[in-house]
């Protein structure tokens, strides 16, 4: 069976796992916009009906998204709350899913209005501490999302209540992790230092102690303490990389956004310094990338022979990724001078 008969095999049986394992392979066929938007409707009426649609809606969403059309993404989450109303349980579900469909599209207004609606239900019916902590916890993500930080420590503070008195261990040490990241934001360091020193007192698991130690880098990067800084960063990347590949591009991302802050403000010397530490953790090319960019630090501070080593080391850099960040920091900042 070629795959347009089982893609309409499927969809005839309303068939959602198989449209799933499907879909990446039939949409990609599919050429004209008209005929997607014709898909991705026949599609919705099918996944608001599965039993478990998230998943399917996820990825109906995306295309959705890519069409720039994320109205008609959220319209099937909201359906599915509506058809999921009768079930206390799977309501609070559904309405889980559409708050972080809307949070996931930058919409935080529309997000806290549906983390709301959950928290009434869950405070009124569920009844569940842990899901009123977690949904406590989305909203004050979502009011830092809207600068309203003070309230978002209030609300993270309930959580962080309810996950000591339960006895969640993982969820308290992450709303830490937060409170630690607003009061940074609100510029009082000291107190996020105080928070970021619990976390890293108690046992804890990997992903926890790299997000620890990124919130520490903030911390120190904002009392322009840079080196300490790139120490923290250097803890999270030595222990990112036995974790997972997300977590590491994580933490390699907000690395290279570091450096480009410092090369933004010529502190060059501090890069320049910084740069082996990194470069000895690793075995492939991306060692010579962090050694280029302490040469390219020092060439643009002045020192013209460090040119002749920037060149050689980016000669040894195969990953076209690296070397396209390289070229974008070697290009001299542009300046406009307006005499007004």
């Amino acid at each position: 069976m070629n795959l347009k008969d089982e893609w309409e095999k499927a969809l005839a049986e309303k068939d959602c796992e198989k449209l799933l394992e499907l879909f990446d392979d039939y949409i990609d066929s599919i050429e004209s916009e008209e005929e997607l938007r014709k898909e991705l409707k026949r599609l919705g009426e099918v996944a608001i009906k599965c039993d478990d649609p998230y998943d399917f809606l996820h990825e109906i969403a995306h295309v959705y998204a890519h069409l720039d059309d994320v109205k008609s993404a959220i319209e099937l989450y909201r359906r599915v709350v509506e058809r999921k109303k009768d079930d206390p349980e799977e309501y609070a579900t559904a309405l889980y899913y559409l708050a972080d469909a809307y949070e996931h599209f930058g919409m935080p207004k529309e997000a806290i209005e549906t983390y709301q609606k959950l928290l009434e239900h869950e405070e009124k019916v569920l009844k569940n501490d842990k899901e009123i902590a977690l949904t406590l916890a989305n909203l004050a993500v979502n009011y830092d999302e809207l600068g309203e930080t003070e309230k978002a420590i209030e609300l993270m503070e309930r959580a962080r209540e309810i996950f000591e008195r339960i006895n969640d261990e993982k969820n308290r040490l992450i709303s830490l992790l937060d409170l630690a990241h607003f009061h940074y934001e609100l510029g009082d360091y000291e107190k996020a230092e105080e928070l970021i020193k619990e976390v890293l007192r108690n046992p804890r698991d990997d992903e926890i102690e790299i997000n620890a130690k990124l919130v520490e880098a903030e911390i120190h990067a904002g009392r322009e303490d840079y080196d300490r800084a790139f120490k923290a960063l250097r803890e999270a990347l030595l222990k990112a990389i036995n974790v997972s590949d997300d977590i590491f591009g994580v933490v390699f991302d907000t690395l290279v956004d570091f450096i480009e802050g410092l090369f933004n403000e010529e502190a060059y010397d501090v890069i320049a310094r910084n740069m082996e530490t990194f470069a000895e953790l690793f075995e492939d090319d991306t060692a010579y990338f962090f050694r280029a960019i302490s040469e390219l630090a020092r060439w643009k501070s002045g020192d013209e022979e460090a040119k002749k080593r920037f060149d050689e080391l980016y000669s040894k850099v195969e990953n076209e990724e690296l070397r396209s960040i390289l070229d974008e920091w070697k290009r001299p900042k542009l300046s406009l001078s307006l005499g007004l």
